[in-house]
């Protein structure tokens, strides 16, 4: 299942029962997630979304890839700060507005780019939790990180700290058929925070998003318009409780054992796909809410 070239023709679609299910925000990349009831759509999707990163004293990037811990930072918006919490830790607040530290060069895979590191505060309760040296960086709002026009096509698209592209798309049925997979095996079924959308579509198909080439969220003017543009090829991270940050000891290598026996896409090196990663085509300065009626256009 894979979604064909843009050069492909299409089809609208819109029903009455397909609508935003979920919005998923995640202020520091691989940290806790937050859920919101609505939010504003720019270029580079939810304006505060991956805008913090944690990196080791090398500038490369961590995640819960080698750091399950990190599932249990939780950021939280109060007021003109940003809060982040974790086990055993008081609480360390630091301005939302994010602070214009010195630069500091950062690696995202194969990005390289300056970052603005956020002090000696929050590098000293970063590296008290993680038991490492960490410090907090800001996106640098003077830097441009394009995403891949392999994938983007005419497209020009922008990112902050995601792994590649601004937005991260999945439809509930997708979850529930998993779960059906894994109920069926004895294994315990996930919660959707495992696979880190910023967006959930319920009244969709299982996998329908695979298909899908546009999204129109809204209508008139202020309409949304998003094309999903890649695949989301699956790491261990989905197999990381985001409550405990920690594995199910008894079924430590699921869901991706699970979703290797059908989820392996050629597109994406045989990656085990899981959700569609999405850029923003227009509307950009619109708004979103939970609930609100999506159509769709389908490619053939």
């Amino acid at each position: 299942m894979s979604n064909t070239s843009s050069t492909s023709s299409t089809s609208t679609t819109s029903t009455s029962s397909t609508t935003i299910g979920a919005i998923y925000l995640y202020p520091i990349k691989s940290c806790g997630g937050l859920s919101l009831p609505r939010a504003e759509i720019g270029p580079l999707g939810l304006a505060l979304d991956r805008h913090w990163m944690l990196v080791n004293r090398q500038g490369q990037f961590l995640s819960q890839r080698t750091h399950p811990q990190m599932a249990c930072i939780t950021p939280a918006f109060e007021g003109e700060a940003l809060v982040v919490r974790a086990p055993g830790m008081p609480a360390l607040e630091l301005a939302a507005a994010g602070q214009d530290g010195a630069t500091l060069a950062v690696q995202v895979w194969d990005s390289r780019l300056e970052a603005l590191d956020q002090g000696e505060q929050a590098r000293a309760w970063f590296s008290h939790y993680l038991q490492e040296d960490a410090r907090l960086v800001r996106f640098n709002p003077a830097v441009t990180r394009a995403c891949s026009t392999r994938w983007t096509g005419d497209h020009r698209a922008t990112t902050q700290f995601s792994d590649g592209y601004p937005l991260l798309v999945i439809g509930q049925a997708s979850l529930d058929e998993l779960n059906a997979r894994l109920a069926a095996k004895g294994a315990p079924i996930l919660p959707m925070d495992r696979f880190r959308p910023n967006l959930v579509i319920a009244g969709w198909e299982a996998y329908e998003e695979d298909f899908i080439d546009t999204l129109r969220l809204g209508s008139g003017e202020d309409a949304v318009a998003l094309k999903l543009v890649k695949p989301c090829a699956r790491c261990p991270i989905p197999g990381v409780d985001q409550r405990t940050g920690q594995r199910d000891p008894q079924w430590p290598d699921e869901p991706l054992d699970t979703l290797a026996t059908y989820r392996a896409n050629a597109r994406v090196g045989g990656g085990l796909t899981f959700g569609q990663n999405a850029i923003v085509i227009g509307g950009e300065g619109g708004v979103i809410e939970s609930g609100q009626p999506v159509q769709w256009e389908l490619n053939f």
